[in-house]
């Protein structure tokens, strides 16, 4: 059984929440992984905006977030954050969100992923993907010890974070980890912040360099471009994004957006005029809450 820390509460950090656990992703060696020595995780607050970013993650780990006591209502969802599978903007894209999710009875699991790699990777491009398979096969499979529902296990993510999580609802049904329970990898729901999508025309470059390489063969940039991979199993999905995004073009919302519709997929899409990208929970630009319209949309869903 996979080691659990429980840990204290670091108001700098997490802020006030009843508890978290941080978890490895895997008991034993991490697969698809070579040993470097030289590959140091690194947390970051040294930039202006004041944001943790971490690099170098060779340890994937899932950080647990519970509802206060009583409040827990069985919905939980796994975050990715993004940053341009580059680093992980791991506090505004996930800690910030897992916290606002307990206040609604939702269990949280923030995942640390690994970010593609040669060095640390034998094939990186299937690196994030299996971290979150198997933080969805975690959750899945500890479901009764945490009390939670599953039919209401979903997967969120943010800009490239959004890239794992919508490959993730589009990439399930072939499993890169070890399965012997032949756990079910869909997530029940997919929930999708300034996605990055596309491998394609649309795509963001860093992303797509960082996880294909400079030299993807169209076959591999087709495989990535998850608005190609949907089909009428692919989960309901909420998507929101600012049309002034300068990073990641509207398009990959509205192409997924489109494939959805076309697949009978319930979706539900909200496009700012503004909010540029990597605003996390708050768009500064308008009054309306994407949270409170999210949640809303899983209540009509029976998934709160």
């Amino acid at each position: 059984m996979k080691k659990l820390l429980i840990i204290f509460f670091l108001i700098f950090m997490f802020g006030k929440t009843e508890a978290q656990q941080i978890m490895d992703l895997y008991s034993g060696e991490v697969p698809n992984s070579k040993t470097n020595s030289d590959y140091i995780e690194r947390s970051d607050t040294s930039k202006a905006d004041g944001k943790i970013r971490v690099s170098k993650v060779s340890k994937p780990q899932l950080i647990a977030f519970y509802p206060e006591k009583g409040k827990a209502n069985g919905t939980s969802v796994i975050i990715c954050p993004g940053g341009g599978y580059a680093i992980l903007a791991i506090a505004h894209e996930g800690y910030d969100i897992a916290k606002e999710f307990n206040k609604y009875g939702v269990t949280a699991f923030v995942l640390k992923y690994r970010l593609p790699s040669d060095d640390i990777m034998i094939d990186k491009a299937i690196g994030p993907l299996q971290d979150a398979q198997q933080a969805t096969k975690m959750v899945k499979e500890n479901a009764l010890t945490w009390n939670l529902d599953t039919a209401k296990i979903g997967i969120m993510g943010f800009s490239a974070g959004g890239h794992l999580a919508s490959t993730l609802e589009t990439h399930y049904k072939k499993s890169l980890v070890d399965n012997p329970k032949k756990t079910n990898l869909r997530p029940d729901f997919a929930i999708l912040g300034y996605p990055v999508v596309t491998m394609g025309k649309f795509g963001h470059k860093g992303s797509r360099e960082n996880l294909l390489g400079k030299t993807a063969a169209q076959d591999q940039i087709d495989y990535y471009s998850n608005e190609l991979q949907v089909n009428q199993n692919t989960p309901p999905t909420f998507i929101f994004q600012a049309n002034d995004d300068k990073s990641v073009p509207s398009e990959n919302s509205l192409d997924l957006t489109k494939a959805l519709k076309q697949a009978g997929v319930k979706v539900e899409l909200h496009l700012y005029q503004n909010g540029g990208h990597g605003y996390g929970l708050i768009n500064p630009t308008t009054k309306e809450s994407w949270f409170v319209t999210m949640i809303n949309w899983m209540k009509e869903n029976k998934f709160l």
